[in-house]
């Protein structure tokens, strides 16, 4: 027996989702927008929809993030397909971009050399080239798999960027760079939050040394990878901001300071290379 978008978006309430993610699962289902299902709510949906919105349901209460359920994700002003093999993009990384994007535009070059290291989705590489598209993008990923979403998410946009698989500086050999940015793992293996994430790639999250360690090796590698005045810009825990500024003044980078994201908490520090 066919249901109707009402009783679907019910259920979902029924069952403790919020209504505005029941609106938004329905939205991915039916292909239709949320001024759509106010003005359709006592239409007959098609077959085998309930079916296929109970099974979304069931995940989504399993707290499978929104975003792997509709397959995509807007970040800065992008649509970007997202799967399992990468993280979804987070409103708080946009204060990175937007970093790098006021640099980009005071820096005075003409075609700077940008890198985003452990690019995931493609999601930081691609805003700022949409945005600069001048800059000459490269990002990298370890996972194949990931790479494979953001050259997909590049293609799609048509935006120009170059992929490379490796572990952080290990694909670029001896290049450098005006500009590098990463929001790479930074949470603490034992940290009480990283169970509510556990869909996501674990080694996309959580890092040894209290959240510190991939920080510390991007940090340490990035003189040898920034040109002379290029910036490092990073996305780190709310509770690191002063052993990232520790880290890069010991890598002998010029801390610049740390932008605060939109809870105000202290979320993406910068350093210059002297």
């Amino acid at each position: 027996m066919s249901c109707t978008v009402r009783e679907l978006q019910q259920r979902a309430l029924q069952a403790g989702l919020p209504r505005l993610e029941a609106q938004l699962l329905l939205c991915a289902l039916l292909d239709r927008d949320r001024s759509w299902l106010i003005s359709h709510d006592e239409d007959p949906l098609p077959a085998g929809t309930s079916d296929r919105f109970e099974n979304w349901l069931r995940q989504r209460l399993d707290e499978v993030p929104l975003a792997y359920l509709t397959g995509h994700k807007e970040f800065h002003g992008l649509r970007l397909q997202v799967s399992p093999a990468t993280l979804v993009p987070r409103p708080d990384t946009e204060v990175l971009v937007d970093a790098a994007l006021r640099w980009l535009t005071s820096c005075g070059l003409a075609a700077p050399r940008v890198l985003d290291l452990g690019t995931g989705s493609g999601a930081i590489a691609l805003a700022v080239k949409k945005r600069h598209p001048r800059a000459s993008v490269t990002a990298t990923d370890f996972s194949a798999e990931a790479l494979g979403v953001a050259e997909a998410n590049a293609g799609r946009l048509g935006l120009e960027v170059r992929f490379l698989q490796g572990a952080w500086w290990q694909p670029l050999g001896a290049e450098r760079f005006d500009l590098v940015m990463s929001n790479p793992p930074y949470i603490a293996p034992q940290d009480e939050h990283l169970p509510a994430l556990r869909h996501e790639p674990l080694s996309a999250l959580a890092a040894p040394e209290q959240g510190l360690a991939d920080l510390r090796q991007i940090i340490e590698g990035a003189p040898a990878h920034l040109l002379p005045g290029g910036l490092l810009l990073l996305e780190h825990g709310y509770d690191q901001e002063q052993a990232v500024a520790d880290l890069l003044r010991g890598a002998g980078l010029h801390y610049q300071g740390c932008e605060r994201d939109l809870g105000g908490q202290p979320r993406c520090s910068a350093a210059l290379k002297p």
